[in-house]
């Protein structure tokens, strides 16, 4: 299966799941740097799909995912974003993630963030931005903390 089936078989994937709750909105998929983006556009009930704390959207991410691995697809990395909640999220945490950087330039102290993988991945990008600054991930799974300091230290 190339890269366009599976990204085809993603998107009819959530289009069929979100359809079992009677949620009519359009899918759209695209390609980029090897992982298919799903976009799933609003509805009123949108807080249906992303769950407490994004948990149903990493759910149904991790549902595509594993239908992709059992079809033996080209792609299998997967990112679905209903209503641009993610892409929301990311610029709510670059900001915040500015201040971390900005209070370890003034203080020279290192800053702790407790973060998941995927907003680790945020801020990591946003530091690339100082060329003062450093960041590194320390520990394994649940228990990874994101580390931002100077890069001199």
């Amino acid at each position: 299966m190339n890269q366009e089936q599976s990204a085809a078989l993603a998107q009819k994937t959530v289009q069929d799941i979100i359809s079992f709750f009677e949620i009519n909105v359009e899918v759209v998929a695209s390609v980029e740097d090897g992982v298919i983006n799903i976009s799933v556009g609003s509805s009123e009930l949108n807080s249906l799909l992303i769950g407490r704390n994004a948990e149903t959207l990493r759910s149904l991410q991790s549902i595509v995912a594993s239908v992709l691995r059992n079809q033996n697809a080209e792609l299998q990395r997967v990112n679905v974003d209903v209503a641009d909640y993610k892409r929301q999220r990311a610029d709510k945490l670059a900001e915040k993630a500015r201040g971390w950087i900005e209070e370890v330039r003034k203080t020279g102290d290192s800053y702790v963030a407790d973060l998941n993988a995927a907003d680790r991945r945020v801020v990591h990008q946003v530091a690339t931005e100082y060329s003062d600054i450093r960041t590194f991930s320390e520990g394994e799974g649940r228990d990874r903390r994101l580390i931002i300091a100077q890069a001199s230290s």
